[in-house]
């Protein structure tokens, strides 16, 4: 926040405010979209598009927005923004080829076509910031080189946990101190949940059942700590990461000791107070940092822990987006070739013949690997599993690779990955 405010407000103050448009009004579009009406003045929702146009519709008048015009061409949105009219359109590609738009924020969740909309708006200049860790950790290196030829920034957001920690290891890094270890900590694992065994919970709390599994699953720790690992240049410990039962954050310093790897490493811990949120652990063998930090109750050394206890990714992830027009600076983005990757595991003994049902479903759970060990053995990644048909039976636990399913035919995704490694390998 220090700085991105007062060069908010500048641009309010100027009678120009960022322009940002938004794909996706589903639980975050929705929150993601009042956030930014309601707090954030710097800012200038012009644009959502949902292929449902009353959903986008719905997102506005929830912010109290009322008034708005539907758009079903470049020239059309150009013209509503002109107006200073707030706009909706069914079709993701009226924002991303439109002029006057700064960037884009991507938050469906989805892969395939979420793949379409970063390759487009990057191709039209738009900055991109994704509340998608889900296409991030499938193809986020391939789609940030795409976003450096073209000269725009391309970022995960701030409040989400890869982002929270990304912010915690810059901070760690400017008082001298080496981050060893990040992650999230993290309250419920268990993999074998299903949108069954989710279904009441996400019910209570308005999601979706997928969604909640993918929560419950590992999916998304995977995912999250897939994105960290490709912005750091840290690996894993081992398959699927440690993952300690630790009281409280703070006992992860012993923990870890003699688990270092010289690179660093992501990892989480699973009911660790506060339970919530991400961590850092931060290296110094200096006699003096040791004996100031030791004073101020960091404790013994030499792993120091800093966490963060909450991640609010819908009420920050405008801050992502100041970022990139006013400082372009990513808050979270790969640094090159891919490092880890989130891998598809049977969530159950699985016969040949079924199609899997992807992120958040009954078939399959997500493990995080060292992107060449898993390359090396033909793993199916997470992101791409949805639709794919098995060729042969897999049991509970086992690694789906590539050999064991047939691929959907024309998938841009998997275009994306060949071209990802192509590049990278």
């Amino acid at each position: 926040m220090i700085l991105i405010d007062r060069a908010m407000a500048e641009r309010q103050q100027s009678g120009n405010p960022i322009r940002v448009a938004l794909v996706g009004a589903g639980y975050s579009g929705r929150n993601i979209a009042y956030q930014i009406i309601q707090s954030f003045p710097g800012l200038q929702l012009v644009a959502i598009a949902n292929r449902t146009l009353q959903a986008a519709r719905d997102a506005y008048a929830a912010a109290g927005v009322t008034d708005v015009r539907v758009v079903d061409s470049p020239s059309a949105l150009e013209q509503s923004i002109h107006d200073k009219r707030c706009a909706i359109a069914e079709d993701a590609s009226v924002l991303c080829k439109a002029e006057g738009i700064e960037v884009i924020i991507e938050a469906t969740g989805t892969i395939e076509f979420g793949a379409g909309v970063v390759a487009q708006a990057i191709e039209h200049g738009k900055h991109i910031i994704l509340g998608n860790v889900e296409l991030d950790a499938t193809l986020g290196p391939i789609l940030k080189s795409f976003a450096e030829r073209a000269g725009v920034i391309y970022s995960n957001s701030d409040g989400d946990e890869p982002g929270v920690a990304m912010n915690m290891i810059r901070f760690v890094r400017s008082i001298g101190l080496k981050p060893m270890v990040a992650g999230n900590l993290k309250g419920l694992y268990d993999r074998y949940r299903t949108p069954d065994t989710q279904k009441g919970f996400a019910e209570k709390v308005n999601q979706k059942a997928v969604t909640m599994t993918s929560f419950a699953d590992g999916t998304k720790l995977s995912m999250e700590l897939t994105v960290l690992a490709n912005a750091t240049g840290f690996r894993v410990g081992k398959r699927g990461m440690h993952g300690p039962a630790l009281p409280h954050v703070n006992d992860s310093s012993k923990f870890y000791l003699d688990k270092l790897l010289a690179g660093g490493m992501v990892d989480f811990l699973c009911g660790a107070a506060p339970s919530n949120g991400a961590f850092v652990l931060g290296h110094t063998e200096d006699p003096v940092k040791a004996a100031y930090l030791k004073y101020l109750k960091m404790g013994e050394g030499p792993l120091y822990a800093f966490y963060t206890p909450f991640h609010l990714p819908q009420l920050e992830i405008p801050l992502t987006a100041a970022r990139a027009v006013l400082f372009k600076d990513a808050t979270v983005a790969p640094i090159g070739a891919p490092v880890c990757d989130a891998i598809a595991f049977a969530k159950r003994d699985l016969k040949a013949g079924e199609t899997l049902d992807g992120i958040g479903g009954f078939a399959c759970y997500t493990l995080i690997e060292n992107y060449d060990v898993a390359r090396k053995l033909g793993a199916l990644p997470m992101g791409v599993s949805e639709g794919c048909r098995l060729k042969r039976n897999v049991p509970k636990d086992e690694v789906v690779t590539y050999a064991d399913v047939e691929l959907p035919q024309g998938r841009l995704c998997d275009k994306l990955r060949a071209a990802q490694n192509e590049q990278f390998f």
